[in-house]
């Protein structure tokens, strides 16, 4: 008998078929031949100085606005300590990144959920929030959100950078995905709508490879040196030969040929996803995303997160916890769907499960 193989929906991991493994592998030998003294050794806090000159310069800003860290989850973690404290309250969006809300919870931060709709925060809703809570910062994930694939419209990312003036509260923008774009027209980023209250957090795990552990921040020297203090307190050093490799790859100019590799074999796995939930569940109601990793669906009544997953587990269908993307409660119905590291036959027998899951809960 041949066995069912089983079909993953729970982690937005890359393909590995995206990897530009050659180009890392020449990219590694000549940067290490040409400056072992500085992957090999200790290096700054703030990241391995090259990079960070390189990424100032592609992101239009100077180098001591930049700090580069082992991924942005670690950053994160770095600016919990430095700038936060326990006891205090932050925004995220609702549902928001999982990993987020562990890091905010495990320093004592207090995460409160701001509901999110098709084109990003609802705004009312945020503004009776700001009634009842002195946030610190607000963090947000503006385009092709995690988990649910909603990109921030215009309109609201300048009325939340209103609200962050007025209230005196930073903007932590975390935009991993905001390169992996299929189509329509990019907003501008939170950072460029307001520097000075905005921290803008990426890294490479998305558009080279998890394995580079690369992530960076943009934002405030002054406000970044807190975050680099509690860095050098921690590692010492980041990883020197893994910002040197990526240094070299991006210098070479590779970055923006990868990025439209990854559109190309990103996007037909999105439409993929949408007509196969359209021929399959279609009284679902499902994001429908521009690009990123994710799309999201809310589950017709009477199924509930829960249930399913235990349910698609016996048809050897993993599914992700939709109870864990609400920082206080909520999500019963909620589903997230990656599919960028599946085939368009799995996404579709997938799905196909996924609906013979519903219907075995309904009974």
């Amino acid at each position: 008998m041949t066995a069912i193989e089983t079909i993953n929906f729970t982690r937005g991991v890359p393909a590995p078929e995206s990897y530009p493994t050659q180009e890392l592998a020449d990219a590694a030998s000549a940067v290490l031949l040409a400056h072992a003294d500085k992957l090999l050794m200790y290096g700054p806090s703030a990241g391995l100085a090259m990079l960070r000159e390189w990424l100032a310069d592609w992101q239009g800003v100077k180098a001591d606005q930049v700090l580069v860290g082992n991924g942005s989850l670690e950053l994160l973690e770095f600016l919990c300590i430095g700038l936060l404290k326990a006891g205090d309250v932050v925004f995220t969006e609702a549902p928001s990144y999982d990993r987020a809300l562990t890091l905010f919870r495990r320093n004592g931060i207090t995460p409160v959920g701001v509901p999110l709709e098709a084109d990003g925060p609802d705004i009312e809703a945020l503004e009776k929030l700001l009634a009842l809570h002195k946030p610190k910062l607000f963090y947000v994930i503006p385009d092709f959100q995690n988990p649910s694939g909603a990109t921030c419209s215009g309109p609201k990312r300048r009325k939340l950078v209103e609200l962050a003036r007025k209230h005196g509260f930073l903007l932590l923008e975390d935009a991993p995905y905001r390169m992996l774009r299929y189509r329509g027209t990019q907003e501008p980023t939170l950072r460029e709508l307001a520097p000075e209250i905005t921290l803008h957090m990426s890294s490479f795990t998305k558009l080279i490879a998890p394995g580079v552990r690369c992530g960076f921040m943009i934002g405030d020297p002054a406000t970044l040196a807190k975050i680099t203090r509690v860095a050098e307190d921690t590692y010492i050093s980041p990883g020197c030969f893994s910002h040197g490799v990526t240094y070299e790859w991006c210098r070479r100019g590779l970055l923006g040929p990868q990025i439209e590799r990854l559109k190309a074999l990103y996007a037909p796995r999105l439409q993929s996803c949408l007509d196969a939930l359209d021929k399959y569940i279609p009284d679902a109601v499902a994001t429908r995303p521009d690009g990123g990793f994710f799309l999201s669906l809310t589950l017709p009544q009477g199924v509930s997160t829960t249930d399913l997953r235990a349910a698609a587990a016996k048809r050897q269908l993993n599914l992700a916890d939709g109870l864990a993307f609400f920082p206080q409660g909520g999500g019963e119905r909620f589903l997230r769907l990656p599919f960028c590291a599946l085939t368009a036959a799995q996404i579709d027998e997938g799905i196909r499960r996924l609906a013979e899951a519903v219907k075995d809960v309904r009974k």
